[in-house]
């Protein structure tokens, strides 16, 4: 995950400008991400990862976009598959550096992907539940019972 930055604590209204001009001084950008739905955190993505450790050293706890930020190297992927902080593709939320647009990106694959695409078996499906209630289940009635017991 090196050359990847995560940048949490930023405030609402942060644009991937503020945030660019911040972190090229450290080094060539790859891509900012500001995260827009929920707000308040990004990721820049650095070409040479030294650049990065240089910029998680000296940013951390600096202020930024109007709020002291954390800034730290992005997490990999959680090993259960879920969301992690800058892990492949980033989310459809997240707006991109218009000055950044021209540039390739390397997302590459993600792990869920690959293991569903050379699965052999059919897909699962999920399974339905009903909206309506429990059915309530019918007792028939028990013959009496006898009066002498045996001991």
């Amino acid at each position: 995950m090196a050359g990847k930055v995560y940048v949490g604590d930023i405030g609402p209204n942060a644009t991937s400008e503020e945030i660019q001009e911040k972190f090229e001084k450290y080094g060539r950008l790859r891509e900012v991400w500001v995260a827009r739905n929920p707000p308040g955190f990004a990721f820049v993505m650095f070409e040479d990862p030294r650049d990065a450790d240089d910029a998680v050293r000296d940013l951390d706890g600096t202020h930024m976009c109007g709020m002291r930020a954390r800034v730290e190297h992005a997490r990999a992927r959680s090993p259960r598959g879920g969301p992690s902080r800058f892990s492949g593709r980033p989310p459809r939320d997240m707006v991109i550096s218009s000055r950044m647009r021209g540039q390739p990106r390397d997302y590459g694959d993600s792990r869920r992907d690959r293991s569903r695409r050379d699965s052999t078996s059919p897909p699962r499906r999920r399974r339905s539940y009903s909206r309506s209630p429990p059915r309530r289940r019918r007792y028939s009635p028990s013959p009496p019972r006898s009066s002498s017991r045996r001991y």
